[in-house]
């Protein structure tokens, strides 16, 4: 089981942070979709140029072999130029299986998202983003794994629909333990905007194989992201295995923050 310290450390970054900072503008940041949040399939647009993106998320798997995880992905993200992301993730993981526990760091995973173009009339918005999954930490794996994605999303007013593709190099045993990088993946979503343009509602269909040779993965998820202030985001978002392998029951809620450093604005102390 996830300590509880790991829980007053997060809630404690996520507070402190802001003493810091200056809040940006009012977000729509309930549109963004981001990895895991509370899908897998993310949109193909980056958060703004200077802004901070905290995510404090807390995700639990249960598996048909009675294996349990339970994981705290903090994710740091960048708007570091126009079009372009970066961060780094940060899994805390605690794995149950045949009654030991075994916790700590699941490696530790930057990555850099860059939007060709926003959505035209005959063209979705279009992403690239890279993945580098560092072995740091007790339950971070072995060797060196580098994942590419590639991104698209498509709007008709309301609803938006989204494709992702995704493709990982690197040593196929001894994964890390949290949010490893299947050895190819597909995804496709569709939201719809609801309740005033501050709720998002969200479902996908996945299709994964997590190293060569194993059973193909189909999985089904459901989501909702809702705009709590201008600048915090609550989402939760509920998987379900299709076949027999995948996870019997998958279960995630978090919370976004978005901000920016006043030392960081082009405008800071004018």
């Amino acid at each position: 089981m996830l300590r509880t310290g790991w829980c007053r450390t997060a809630v404690l970054v996520m507070l402190g942070l802001p003493l810091a900072a200056r809040t940006a503008a009012a977000q729509i940041d309930y549109r963004n979709l981001d990895d895991e949040r509370p899908v897998v399939t993310e949109d193909a647009y980056p958060i703004e140029r200077y802004a901070f993106e905290l995510l404090v998320p807390y995700r639990y798997e249960s598996e048909a072999s009675g294996e349990q995880l339970h994981a705290s992905i903090l994710e740091l993200g960048y708007g570091l130029l126009p079009n372009t992301q970066v961060g780094v993730h940060f899994p805390l993981a605690a794995v149950r299986a045949a009654g030991d526990t075994e916790w700590g760091l699941a490696g530790i995973q930057p990555f850099a998202l860059y939007n060709f173009n926003t959505e035209t009339r005959w063209l979705p918005a279009l992403s690239l983003r890279g993945d580098l999954s560092l072995p740091v930490g007790a339950l971070g794996g072995e060797g060196i794994r580098f994942t590419l994605r590639a991104l698209a999303t498509r709007s008709w007013g309301l609803t938006r629909l989204h494709l992702n593709a995704a493709r990982s190099f690197g040593p196929e045993e001894a994964l890390s333990a949290a949010e490893p990088a299947p050895r190819w993946s597909y995804s496709l979503a569709t939201d719809r905007t609801v309740l005033r343009s501050s709720l998002l509602l969200v479902g996908e269909i996945v299709i994964a194989r997590e190293v060569r040779e194993a059973p193909v993965e189909v999985n089904a998820g459901i989501g909702a992201r809702l705009q709590w202030t201008p600048t915090l985001v609550l989402d939760a978002g509920l998987t379900r295995r299709l076949r027999d392998e995948g996870p019997d029951i998958g279960l995630t809620v978090g919370l976004s923050h978005a901000f920016a450093l006043r030392g960081l604005l082009p405008d800071a102390g004018r």
